[in-house]
């Protein structure tokens, strides 16, 4: 039987009210996602007090780099994904570690950009993921064609999937863990079940065991 994880991700930094609200009206998560940078108007960039606060709750961090607007490119894959990894280090960020870029369905997307994220990470201590809508957008076909093309791709990247949706629930109360993936297949080891709570700012996740072992 799989082991499963629950947590949430957020655009918000986590502070003591948003991580109350969160365990008031869902759960203890075990896990929380962060953006490594702030991006204006989208989201705020994580910070060392942050990850303190979240590690003295036991909570483990999955960090996201989503400073980018479009994945095109090979160029410009290595160079988001050096930024993040300079990032994540600036934040005390230390092991074998996965930074997920976060790239949305409405998104261009095409192979090279995949390629050169995952390549990038090659000569460092982290590891690569694409946090990804495997059936609307561009992305399953650039990840198929990203498979076909580069070992790093097919046999180093872990895929967060953000499909099926079928919203959000308490800890207690998950859904099966069902997530989709590209046609080609991936290692899909975290799903993004339920999207903008209205309780609190923060979105639901699943996440398999050997995915949470790698946390922060």
């Amino acid at each position: 039987m799989r082991n499963l994880y629950w947590g949430v991700d957020s655009a918000t930094d986590v502070d003591q009210a948003l991580y109350a609200c969160v365990v008031a009206n869902f759960g203890q998560p075990d896990f929380w996602g962060r953006y490594l940078t702030t991006v204006p108007n989208v989201n705020e960039g994580l910070t060392r007090e942050e990850i303190a606060f979240l590690q003295g709750v036991g909570i483990k961090l999955m960090p996201i780099y989503n400073d980018f607007s479009e994945a095109l490119g090979y160029t410009q894959g290595r160079v988001a994904a050096r930024n993040a990894i300079f990032h994540a280090q600036r934040l005390g960020i230390t092991g074998d570690i996965f930074i997920f870029a976060n790239l949305e369905n409405f998104f261009n997307i095409d192979a090279d950009w995949l390629i050169g994220w995952a390549d990038a990470f090659v000569d460092s201590s982290f590891r690569p993921g694409y946090y990804n809508d495997p059936i609307e957008g561009d992305f399953n076909e650039a990840f198929c064609e990203a498979q076909e093309q580069s070992e790093n791709v097919r046999f180093q990247t872990v895929l967060w999937s953000a499909e099926p949706e079928p919203g959000v629930t308490t800890k207690a109360n998950p859904p099966v863990y069902n997530p989709e993936a590209p046609e080609c297949g991936g290692n899909v080891w975290a799903w993004q079940y339920g999207r903008d709570a209205a309780a609190c700012p923060i979105d639901t996740v699943l996440m398999e065991e050997r995915l949470f072992n790698t946390l922060f």
